[in-house]
């Protein structure tokens, strides 16, 4: 088993090299940060279905990597089990899901056993869970909360719960920051994941609460000549807003 995580050469920020497990020589300066359009970092690591190494692991699918601060936490587990329900649904849309927790591989496994039980009547969870017992890609994805960063030479370091949408192109679409005491909705998720395939696919923008089936909304770069072209019928609200169908 790793005991610390492997980040491969093409991928690595030179702050790494820098920056022993638990931080020890943490540098604001040096932290990194990920924004939508950001390509996502490469590393090696442990997990309950082997060594990841995630790049690899993504492929040319979508991906979710969702993360944990705690083995056998209240919430974490409704959470885990919820993904674990939906994952017939992220398949059809070629996406993979990953979790990860900021402990050992060891104890995920027995973790799961209660996942099994809490929210899948026993069935099978078929996902990976990262194990990130040193923090460390916690860090690289910019997870450590406000009060771990006061904790990075002592004490404990908390990570918070984020959502990385990810795409083909290995690149972060969306991200969602929750706070300890609230789940996340995974039905959310899996909408958001329609959206951005959507828009991707024609070229069109989704409005407040739009679900597969709504109208869709034309970008204001395009002009009424050319959304007559390209969708036929629209609806213009407004000069800069404009529906259609796809």
């Amino acid at each position: 088993m790793f005991s610390r995580l492997l980040l491969t050469k093409k991928a690595v920020p030179s702050f790494v090299n820098r920056i022993p497990t638990r931080f020890i020589s943490f540098d604001a300066a040096s932290q990194p940060r990920l924004r939508i359009g950001s390509t996502v970092p490469n590393f090696k690591a442990p997990s309950t279905q082997g060594d990841i190494q995630f790049h690899d692991y993504i492929g040319k699918s979508w991906t979710i990597l969702f993360s944990h601060p705690a083995d056998f936490t209240p919430v974490c587990t409704t959470e885990l089990g919820a993904f674990a329900k939906l994952k017939p649904e992220f398949d059809k849309r070629n996406v993979k899901l990953i979790g990860l927790s900021a402990e050992d591989v060891e104890k995920h496994k027995s973790w799961i056993k209660d996942i099994r039980d809490v929210s899948l009547n026993g069935g099978e969870f078929t996902y990976p869970i990262i194990g990130d017992s040193s923090k460390e890609v916690a860090y690289l994805f910019d997870m450590v909360d406000e009060e771990g960063f006061k904790n990075l030479k002592s004490g404990p370091i908390f990570t918070i719960r984020s959502v990385f949408i990810i795409d083909p192109a290995k690149k972060v679409r969306l991200i969602m920051t929750y706070p300890a005491s609230c789940g996340r909705n995974t039905s959310e998720v899996l909408r958001v994941v329609d959206a951005l395939q959507q828009a991707d696919k024609a070229g069109v923008a989704t409005g407040v609460n739009w679900i597969p089936g709504d109208d869709v909304i034309i970008p204001p770069s395009v002009s009424n000549e050319a959304a007559k072209e390209k969708f036929g019928d629209f609806k213009e609200v407004k000069p800069y807003l404009r529906f259609t169908k796809v």
